[in-house]
């Protein structure tokens, strides 16, 4: 009877080491996995890490465009933006617009960016509503916080020409900058900066 107990034990000791070295193993493999994370797969989790509700003010260079400081006394406008995870988080959505959404999308900018990895390389695709698909590729700056998107190519109509560039900082979880730049028919170009800071749901300030 001792000797089929001493068994027991003994088996009993060997399944928990086994248990856990495979769970030690596993740690190994996720940390592994982690550290060699590429530069683009870096900025896509930092641009992810963006998801939720942004407002505040766009300042534009020119006056070329309904919101170049649309209320034409040098306020710069103020715009939301909504950024959502998707695809099993293989996708990213940007949706800019006017702080008042109920206006109709058919007739107001309400523009929509798909950020995505492909190829090693983290590229975004704007649906554009001057009617085209600009794509453009990242470059990150050295501590992670700067991404930079440089024009690929287009799709569709470029009559009234189409999105050039691309800036995303990230200054914290709170307030992050976009810069974006417009090339016109002519090859001139016109740009905004959007300074926009998270919108805080009731149920988080009521903590």
């Amino acid at each position: 009877m001792k000797s089929v107990r001493l068994m027991f034990s003994v088996a009993l000791i060997a399944i928990a080491t086994a248990a856990f070295a495979q769970t030690d193993a596993q740690k190994s493999d996720v940390q592994k996995t982690n550290n060699q994370k590429t530069d683009a797969q870096k900025s896509f989790e930092q641009l992810k890490s963006l998801a939720g509700t942004w407002e505040g003010s766009v300042t534009m260079d020119a006056k070329l465009h309904e919101h170049a400081n649309a209320n034409n006394n040098g306020v710069p406008e103020k715009l939301q933006v909504s950024l959502r995870v998707t695809s099993r988080g293989n996708a990213l959505v940007h949706e800019m617009g006017d702080v008042k959404w109920n206006d109709d999308p058919t007739k107001h900018d309400h523009p929509i960016t798909m950020f995505y990895l492909d190829n090693g390389q983290l590229l975004l695709t704007h649906y554009c509503d001057a009617g085209n698909r600009p794509r453009m590729t990242a470059r990150v700056s050295e501590d992670g916080k700067k991404i930079e998107f440089d024009f690929l190519d287009v799709s569709g109509s470029t009559k009234y020409g189409h999105m050039q560039h691309a800036v995303f900082n990230i200054i914290d979880a709170n307030h992050h900058t976009e810069e974006w730049s417009y090339q016109l028919p002519d090859g001139k170009t016109m740009g905004g900066q959007l300074d926009l800071h998270r919108v805080q749901t009731q149920q988080a300030s009521a903590r």
